[in-house]
């Protein structure tokens, strides 16, 4: 139960703080059982160390663990259905190693942080099961370890990784989150891995809520006490700039913390000049709370940046300025490793591809990506939109999916919530079955966050439904409205090219922006000279299939002609597509699908750029 504390604030100076994030890391070498009967852990495990090595942050796949596909590139399904794995595994996983915390730990506790794992986990050290289990496809699995640690002594941690579908989230298992059209159903355990030393008293949750308008911050702050007795805190808030390290706000509270989360909030006035966030002037501000409580001192930092992001109308407006959103989407199509990067470096490629070719927005086409994607969003200016891991036919048939989606959305915001670029949230992508329980879902997503623009779902072939925004929506994404297309596969067919054509009639009436759904999807020729560029975890049995046929035909010197004349009509299509988008009052954006290739769901070569990033030269 949460206990709200009263504070007292005062502008005080705020005092430095140099203690360091207590931390081990647990990346490198660890050893792995394949459990793919589930017979499970018995009381003579003990805390044994297994056979197999293998490296985390990894997969099996990297590790070439698992059945080893024996299919030849052929046109016929599985092949083209998608890029194909080399080795592949689903089902429980063990992993385990030794591991040893520093003696000095006595007084901490204890924290497993393990980022990001598909999909469901459970853990032991020595054997002794650690309470509790995660199932979060998007933001970290923690574990409090603190009962079962014996610092100074060598133990053994076992992570037991399940990626086995636990709900029924997904057509055809195609939702970005969990499928095997693009990244794969891997197993294993991406990005950072550590165990860290943390205060019994200390702050659990640093949430960030600006107000553009009036140039302020509000921190809520959930403290979390450990022990039984109740402890007295000082909690110190101060706001500087993040690159230049500029002093803007400083404030102070004290309280009580009782046993279990307590929440306090401090407010700070940032100046009547303190510079605000969007894609031409990203600046950023880190607050940083420092909870003193006896002889314990922490510090808690999040990054947030002053934007004022809404609707007057059918405008969307960014700090009382008219944006549009030139958007591409993201669907997790990594094809070297079948997942997705959580280094900014490998973001900062992706984005700045993006950037090359116009865009300011990107769609997580039902999933959320992890933090190092919003990091460099929020550094360079990005209008990112999340979905939750759903892409549903049957949404509220199966009310275990529902609960489920529900604590993923509160999860997603307490851990991504702060950041500026995450303008926008979808419940998911073409969602159908049950508008009442999307309703109810989408009203306790903007009552909990209001930091963000939300709408019930990207599109929909729901009838009755999909062709006008719903009643909560701030933004529509759509294909087509009750009175046309907005969308040229319903128009360029039927009509001859034109300069002087918008979707303006379509959209007379609505009184929220529209952006354009998946704009594009003109088919391209496969490029058969990226085969050996599939150097990873996944191999182009598609393109190669479609290779043989070609030499089999003695035209296999015809593909670049292909390639280049399918480009080039894409490319003249695409333009127009966005051109008239541009051109309609009350579209505030397009959504592409894709700048780059996408692979899956019947190798839909729908992009114009390889994987790499390099132009295809169509035009």
């Amino acid at each position: 139960m949460k206990n709200t504390l009263i504070a007292w604030l005062f502008c005080l100076p705020f005092a430095s703080c140099t203690s360091p994030v207590t931390q081990m890391d647990l990346s490198g070498q660890w050893t792995v059982c394949l459990d793919s009967t589930d017979v499970g852990m018995d009381a003579s495990f003990g805390g044994k160390l297994f056979d197999t090595s293998i490296t985390l942050p990894g997969t099996t796949d990297e590790a070439r663990l698992g059945t080893k596909c024996t299919l030849k590139p052929a046109l016929e399904k599985p092949q083209l259905l998608h890029l194909t794995r080399a080795y592949s595994y689903v089902g429980p996983a063990w992993y385990s190693r030794e591991i040893q915390v520093p003696s000095d730990w006595k007084e901490k506790d204890c924290i497993l942080h393990l980022e990001p794992v598909l999909w469901d986990t459970q853990v032991w050290i020595d054997g002794q099961k650690v309470e509790g289990h995660e199932e979060s496809l998007t933001t970290p699995h923690e574990y409090d370890l603190t009962p079962y640690i014996q610092p100074g002594k060598k133990q053994v941690l076992t992570v037991r990784v399940d990626n086995r579908k636990r709900y029924d989230m997904s057509v055809n298992d195609l939702a970005h989150a969990y499928t095997d059209a693009t990244q794969v159903k891997w197993n294993g355990i991406l990005g950072d891995m550590y165990i860290k030393a943390v205060e019994k008293t200390r702050v659990e949750s640093l949430q960030l809520y600006p107000d553009a308008a009036s140039r302020t911050v509000k921190a809520v702050v959930s403290v979390y006490n450990s022990s039984s007795q109740t402890a007295p805190v000082n909690l110190s808030l101060q706001v500087k700039g993040k690159d230049d390290g500029k002093s803007y706000a400083s404030v102070e509270a004290q309280a009580e913390a009782v046993k279990g989360y307590s929440t306090v909030e401090l407010t700070c006035q940032l100046g009547d000049n303190a510079p605000l966030w969007d894609e031409f002037n990203p600046y950023l501000y880190d607050a940083s709370v420092k909870l003193v409580s006896g002889k314990s001192t922490s510090l808690t930092t999040e990054t947030f940046g002053l934007r004022d992001i809404r609707h007057e109308g059918n405008k969307l407006v960014m700090n009382e300025k008219p944006i549009f959103l030139r958007g591409t989407l993201e669907c997790c199509i990594f094809p070297l490793t079948g997942t997705p990067p959580t280094d900014e470096a490998s973001w900062e490629k992706l984005y700045a591809s993006a950037r090359e070719y116009g865009m300011n927005h990107l769609r997580f086409h039902s999933w959320c990506p992890p933090e190092a994607a919003f990091n460099v969003a929020d550094e360079m200016g990005f209008y990112v939109q999340v979905e939750l891991p759903v892409w549903s036919v049957t949404l509220g048939k199966d009310s275990a999916t529902v609960e489920f989606l529900r604590a993923e959305a509160k999860r997603i915001s307490k851990e991504y919530g702060n950041h500026p670029s995450f303008c926008f949230w979808s419940i998911g992508n073409e969602l159908q079955y049950d508008f009442n329980i999307l309703a109810s879902m989408l009203g306790e997503m903007k009552a909990a966050d209001d930091r963000h623009l939300y709408t019930t779902t990207s599109f929909t072939f729901e009838k009755g439904h999909g062709d006008w925004p719903e009643n909560q929506d701030d933004f529509f994404v759509t294909q087509w409205t009750k009175k046309g297309w907005v969308r040229g596969q319903g128009v360029f067919n039927q009509e001859l090219p034109s300069f002087d054509k918008d979707f303006r009639a379509s959209i007379d009436g609505m009184e929220v922006p529209l952006v354009t759904h998946e704009v594009g999807q003109y088919s391209v020729y496969p490029d058969l000279t990226e085969i050996p560029k599939y150097t990873g975890t996944l191999m182009p049995l598609n393109f190669m299939a479609v290779k043989e046929d070609l030499e089999k035909k003695g035209l296999i010197d015809k593909a670049p002609q292909y390639l280049q004349a399918s480009g080039k009509l894409a490319a003249i299509l695409y333009k127009e597509e966005i051109e008239r988008a541009l051109k309609t009052p009350g579209i505030s954006g397009f959504q592409l699908l894709d700048l780059h290739d996408f692979p899956g769901q019947g190798t839909a070569l729908v992009g114009l750029l390889m994987h790499s990033g390099k132009a295809k030269v169509f035009l």
